[in-house]
């Protein structure tokens, strides 16, 4: 049966009919993007396991996603505005689905990491195709409630990827993983043919192509080096992606402001509304993702849940989230964009300030105070932060828009697992030295040091030694543990300590009422107005 045809958006003379369900589309495309890290938390150890995998593999398996998702969103954004944001939105599904099919088929190292990198560029066009076409679909009266809905999405995915990976490996290979994505991925084609209206800028003109490139070339060497460097030491790659960064971000502002059509307006940042939630993103995933990323180990590791079970224990995640974006989509009209970030910033640093808290008797109780401070704070952030980021592009740069706004939640979440989790492994291997100091031969303290699931087969290794072997088995494990909750504890300080920091930064940027910033939904400044003019648009009023 052929799909219905659909008038373009902009086109349309009043609001898109069956944008609800449009909306229904967007938000499954961005349940499967964030669902494939956090899925791939859980399947971690099996991959591990199967694979070999050593601390760099495993690093490079979870960012061989980010590098590529972080660096190409700009420039596949500006390319989904001036082609086709729904052609964008199938093209992206199109491609994440077959580097998942790939993922799941493969059983070396190098080409888990090439599917997940092609899951990647999926993602890099995806993401900011469901930001823009939200903001072409939906009148402004709705936006701020859209965008509610596709911010909860990405905290529901935070917990449900766990949940649903972890109830695969219950039965299944780590590979069921990367699958899961496909029928969710070709539901999503099939919705986006039937239920999204084509749209496109308007006199967009050409693309910024040497920008984009530049700001490629930037943002992948910075997600590189924040990435090898912390983690595997400053060596020449590492160093040199630092040196290409810091030389290419100069250059791709001094290319833009000079350019007449940019491919992103940096004047923008001179914006306090917009830099302020730009910044408010980029933070605020910095920590989220981070605290995640150390606390669902501890749940595995130290408290032995498995898969399943440690995804059943993030879903008070997912329900502080909808609280939070319930109460935001409410209070934010009211007191504004400032209070509402602010505030969740606040709320979401105290959740990391308490994982201060945890040692090796720690229980899950002790998790799910923090667990909750994070879900609302998501809710009730990162929605209007990110409608003012959205509102200060025109019709004719959503998809930059869109893309701007997920590179400052990519770029902060990789950073965050990136510094955060080198802060970790560094923690813990000074303690477990100290704690087991010559008790183990060199190779075995060296890959006990490596990581906690490193010091957890040894231990293993240990036990089966007839000769006192239990005993000194037991010893390595409470010194594993205790390693590792000193490390969290430690980990978590510093990352209360810049997340407050962030906070602070933010306060400062961010305009009060009536200095500019306007609560999300009332048009936040930048925003093309549809007007009764009959000028350009952003979409369908």
């Amino acid at each position: 049966m052929p799909f219905p045809v659909t008038t373009p958006v902009e086109k349309m003379t009043g609001p898109y009919a069956r944008r609800w369900w449009a909306l229904l589309v967007l938000c499954l495309s961005l349940l499967i993007v964030v669902m494939a890290n956090t899925s791939l938390i859980v399947a971690a150890p099996d991959m591990t396991r199967d694979l070999a995998l050593s601390s760099s593999d495993l690093q490079w398996v979870i960012d061989g996603y980010t590098v590529p998702y972080a660096a190409l969103m700009l420039v596949l954004g500006s390319i989904g505005d001036k082609y086709s944001r729904r052609g964008a939105l199938i093209t992206g599904l199109v491609i994440f689905a077959g580097g998942s099919v790939m993922g799941s088929l493969v059983d070396e190292t190098g080409l888990v990491i090439t599917a997940r990198a092609i899951m990647g560029v999926g993602a890099a066009v995806v993401m900011p195709a469901t930001l823009s076409l939200l903001v072409a679909i939906f009148p402004k009266a709705e936006r701020a409630k859209a965008i509610t809905a596709w911010t909860a999405t990405s905290g529901l995915a935070i917990a449900v990827g766990p949940l649903v990976a972890g109830w695969l490996l219950e039965d299944h290979a780590w590979g069921s993983t990367f699958l899961i994505n496909v029928p969710i991925a070709v539901a999503a084609v099939i919705g986006a043919l039937a239920l999204v209206p084509p749209s496109k800028a308007q006199g967009m003109g050409r693309i910024d192509y040497v920008g984009g490139l530049l700001s490629i070339i930037s943002v992948g060497s910075l997600v590189y080096a924040a990435i090898e460097g912390p983690h595997f030491g400053w060596g020449v790659g590492p160093t040199t992606a630092a040196v290409v960064a810091g030389a290419g971000l100069p250059a791709f502002v001094a290319w833009e402001l000079r350019h007449p059509h940019p491919m992103l307006d940096v004047r923008k940042f001179a914006q306090r509304p917009f830099s302020g939630s730009m910044l408010a993103v980029l933070f605020f995933f910095f920590g989220t993702f981070g605290a995640l990323y150390y606390a669902t180990q501890f749940l595995q590791f130290v408290l032995g849940y498995n898969a399943l079970e440690t995804g059943v224990r993030l879903l008070p995640l997912a329900g502080a989230v909808f609280v939070g974006a319930a109460v935001t989509g409410r209070l934010t009209p009211r007191l504004g964009v400032k209070a509402m970030v602010v505030v969740g910033m606040v709320i979401g640093t105290a959740g990391v300030f308490l994982l201060t808290r945890i040692e090796s008797g720690s229980t899950y109780t002790d998790f799910l105070a923090p667990l909750l401070m994070l879900g609302l704070a998501i809710g009730l952030s990162v929605s209007p932060a990110t409608d003012t980021i959205m509102g200060s592009f025109p019709e004719s740069e959503l998809g930059v828009g869109g893309g701007a706004n997920d590179t400052a939640l990519e770029l902060g979440g990789a950073l965050g697992i990136a510094i955060l989790g080198s802060l970790l492994g560094t923690a813990y291997r000074d303690k477990l030295t100290d704690l087991v100091g010559d008790n183990l031969p060199h190779t075995a303290l060296e890959t006990a040091k490596d990581s906690v699931g490193g010091g957890l087969a040894v231990a293993e290794q240990v036990a089966k030694n007839p000769a006192g072997g239990a005993q000194q088995a037991q010893a390595l494990l409470d010194a594993v543990h205790e390693s590792f909750a000193h490390s969290v504890a430690q980990t978590s300080l510093i990352g209360g300590i810049i997340m407050a920091a962030g906070t602070m930064i933010v306060l400062a940027v961010l305009p009060g009422r009536g200095r500019g910033a306007k609560p999300a939904g009332e048009g936040t400044p930048g925003t093309v107005e549809r007007a009764e003019t009959g000028e350009e648009r952003v979409g369908a009023a």
